[in-house]
């Protein structure tokens, strides 16, 4: 019988591959065969998000260390440049996920969003003008308190700790405006979400064009208040998006940028939400008794 840790990657490879056949037509790409194959790669890749391998150097280094799973690991520069190719391929994998999974079919949500920064401000002088293009901009984080320079990752999430869709924009983007731009995708939900996404006129819209109740807490200074009992429900809610991003954050580095480019970002965040996603699945196929604990799972099996 394997360790956690090779019973983990076994599971994640096999799954990965039984999508990949259904999926590999769409992805065809040039040249010739390479030593492994791209479900090889898309498991290495995943694999490394889960145990916090999130740097390519740390990634390959480690992999080398387990060659009796995988004999040929790429070359870093080499794995770079697949993973970009197959970026698209590891996100239509999260989507057959979510499309398999029982707790995609929960109808309450929560929204959020969480910083993104691409380089230090020290740095953005002489080096912004390629992040500019893709639309990196300056917005403040009024959870953190602080000003970064990048993107937010504005995340819809059931009240099981499943994400369900998510949206990169500019830092500067209010969570309002994107907010509105996400629910519009979806229907029959009801979305909690914090002060960020206070409109009346949006909730409305929403309930009549989508079916989609979106509740809120509202601002100090706004005239009709919650009863205590209600905010405190709420409050215990949105508690789940705090538990995701902690997961993203902690385990999967999802703040820290590695990537010199737009195209590299994507790359690393699409590998890190499929990662967190086939965790769910996995927890979820296990009859996990909570299944919000995705590190308790992942600290286990590796």
């Amino acid at each position: 019988m394997g360790t956690g840790f090779e019973n983990f990657t076994t599971w994640m490879y096999v799954t990965v591959d039984d999508m990949w056949l259904q999926i590999a037509p769409y992805f065809r790409h040039p040249g010739p065969q390479s030593q492994w194959s791209d479900s090889e790669l898309i498991t290495l890749a995943l694999v490394g998000e889960c145990r916090g391998w999130d740097a390519e150097t740390d990634l390959i280094a480690n992999w080398q260390e387990h060659t009796a799973m995988f004999p040929h690991v790429p070359e870093r520069s080499r794995f770079n440049r697949r993973r970009r190719n197959l970026m698209y391929a590891i996100n239509t994998i999260r989507q057959v996920v979510l499309q398999l999974s029982a707790l995609a079919e929960e109808r309450h949500c929560v929204i959020d969003s969480l910083p993104i920064p691409v380089m230090g401000f020290h740095l953005v002088p002489g080096s912004d003008a390629d992040w500019a293009a893709y639309g990196a901009a300056y917005g403040h984080v009024a959870s953190k308190k602080q000003t970064i320079f990048g993107y937010k990752l504005h995340l819809l999430v059931t009240i099981d700790g499943l994400i369900l869709d998510f949206e990169l924009a500019p830092a500067n983007a209010t969570d309002l405006s994107i907010g509105a731009e996400m629910l519009a995708e979806h229907t029959d939900l009801t979305v909690y979400g914090d002060k960020g996404y206070v409109s009346a006129p949006l909730a409305a819209e929403l309930q009549r064009t989508r079916r989609l109740r979106l509740y809120t807490l509202p601002r100090r200074n706004q005239k009709r208040q919650l009863p205590a009992a209600t905010a405190q429900l709420l409050n215990r809610v949105r508690q789940i998006i705090e538990t995701v991003n902690g997961q993203l954050t902690e385990q999967f580095h999802i703040e820290v940028n590695h990537a010199h480019s737009f195209w590299g970002l994507c790359a690393r965040l699409y590998t890190k939400l499929a990662a967190h996603t086939l965790c769910m699945h996995l927890n979820e196929f296990l009859d996990n008794e909570n299944v919000l604990q995705i590190k308790h799972l992942v600290y286990d099996c590796i």
